[in-house]
């Protein structure tokens, strides 16, 4: 936890998204200053947030002011996984957000005298899966397998390179798949059919994923602002409890009340059409394993999480059916 929190201030990029959003709430709750670094000023937040607006992370944004009294930073921004992406050069582009405009970042604020700076990165740094029953561990040798995942690795480095260099400390996260309230994109897609009965052909997959609860991650995320062995160290970050794709839809299915209607398809035949039908990459995401082993967390910092996958789940089940409820109201 941070010392003296009414006396630090923590920047915090990033803090409209899922995980930004999340940790706000955390940050008032704790009586922790915190100063949001925004796009554009649109977005309401809670009362006793400081906002200021930076624009769009680039390597050219003048932080100056966005740093002034800082003690720490946490750093969520970034350019995401982008569904077909149409930049000429996408690993330029990402590049120029992730790479470039994260040491932007970390210089201006080692300059500016700000103790630590906390990197929230992706466990894509290590690679996409994973032998059943062999977890990545973080010192594992990185091997990213696309623009996003190679963009966070060299963030990483130039981080650490920073480090030395200004004696500015530096702490990575790699997180796993992180769900909760309010979650989107896939996650969601799943919920939907879940909620709507839908018979689904996922009931005889034996993979094993690692996921980590939102919040489980943000409980991590203000662990490691004042740690002192968290200096210079790569954290991988799951729940402990790593689950098949048939299990996460019998939990979840139990989550909102019901039974999933999952039919035992054979793996190879989905995985035959996935490929046919150019979906690899959705068929390593049901069918492959990803498995992290977070122990780190847990031996060096004294970390432990603070909700089960199932109440996690309940968690999201139950935000996901107020949002249908409101909707239905106003429609």
């Amino acid at each position: 936890m941070i010392k003296n929190k009414e006396s630090e201030l923590i920047l915090l990029t990033g803090a409209t998204g899922f995980v930004g959003s999340a940790l706000i709430t955390r940050f008032l709750q704790d009586n922790t200053s915190v100063r949001a670094a925004v796009r554009r000023e649109i977005y309401e937040f809670p009362k006793g947030v400081d906002l200021v607006q930076v624009g769009d992370l680039t390597p050219d944004i003048d932080w100056r002011g966005a740093l002034t009294g800082v003690d720490a930073i946490v750093h969520l921004a970034a350019r995401v996984h982008v569904m077909h992406d149409v930049a000429v050069d996408p690993l330029a582009e990402y590049r120029r957000v992730n790479v470039e405009g994260t040491l932007n970042l970390a210089l201006k604020a080692a300059l500016a005298g700000v103790r630590r700076f906390v990197f929230v990165s992706s466990v894509k740094v290590n690679g996409e899966s994973t032998v059943l029953g062999k977890p990545f561990s973080p010192d594992d040798p990185p091997d990213p397998q696309d623009p996003y995942g190679i963009s966070k690795r060299e963030a990483e480095d130039g981080l650490f390179a920073l480090s030395r260099e200004t004696g500015m400390e530096v702490v990575i996260i790699r997180p796993t798949l992180v769900y909760g309230p309010e979650v989107k994109a896939n996650f969601y897609i799943m919920m939907q059919w879940l909620h709507k009965g839908v018979p689904l052909p996922f009931g005889a997959v034996q993979n094993k994923r690692s996921l980590v609860a939102l919040d489980n991650l943000v409980s991590f995320i203000v662990h490691c602002l004042d740690h002192p062995k968290a200096v210079n160290e790569i954290f991988l970050i799951s729940d402990g409890e790593d689950v098949s794709t048939t299990e996460l839809l019998q939990k979840m299915a139990n989550a909102f009340g019901k039974r999933a209607l999952l039919l035992p398809v054979p793996v190879a035949l989905m995985k035959f059409f996935a490929y046919l039908l150019g979906k690899g990459d959705v068929a390593q995401r049901l069918f492959g394993s990803l498995q992290v082993d977070s122990s780190k967390a847990r031996d060096l910092l004294g970390w432990r999480p603070v909700t089960t996958m199932d109440e996690q789940l309940k968690k999201t089940a139950d935000a996901f059916l107020k949002d249908a409820k409101t909707l239905k109201e106003r429609s």
